[in-house]
């Protein structure tokens, strides 16, 4: 699996953040917070493939182009970011040597925590 960066995310993410569209839940919170398929459906029938890419900092380059299974480390639900989320996926981003995408997540980690203080 060679996954990269989707920096087009990051700056939309980025984005979201400054403009106070967060949710500050608890690291454990993504299993019950995260879309359901249903929901990915709908959000890329509704938005198209490249809104759905932009709520996910991984890009899987061996996946077929414009297929959600290209689309990693998602984090947030359509709406805002989840702060349960991008601890998730800086978990596993380190877990799985994704190096770019974990520091991508502790920044944006960084960027809410600081707001919430």
């Amino acid at each position: 699996m060679s996954v990269r960066l989707n920096k087009e995310a990051l700056e939309f993410a980025r984005r979201m953040i400054a403009d106070g569209k967060v949710i500050n839940d608890e690291r454990d919170d993504w299993s019950e917070h995260a879309p359901s398929t249903d929901d990915e459906n709908a959000f890329i029938e509704k938005h198209g493939m490249e809104e759905f890419a932009k709520w996910h900092l991984g890009e899987d380059t061996d996946e077929t182009e414009g297929t959600k299974g290209r689309c990693k480390f998602p984090y947030g639900d359509f709406r805002k970011v989840h702060r349960c989320a991008v601890i998730s996926g800086e978990s596993r981003a380190g877990q799985y040597d994704h190096a770019s995408i974990e520091k991508a997540l502790k920044d944006l980690l960084a960027e809410i925590d600081e707001d919430r203080s």
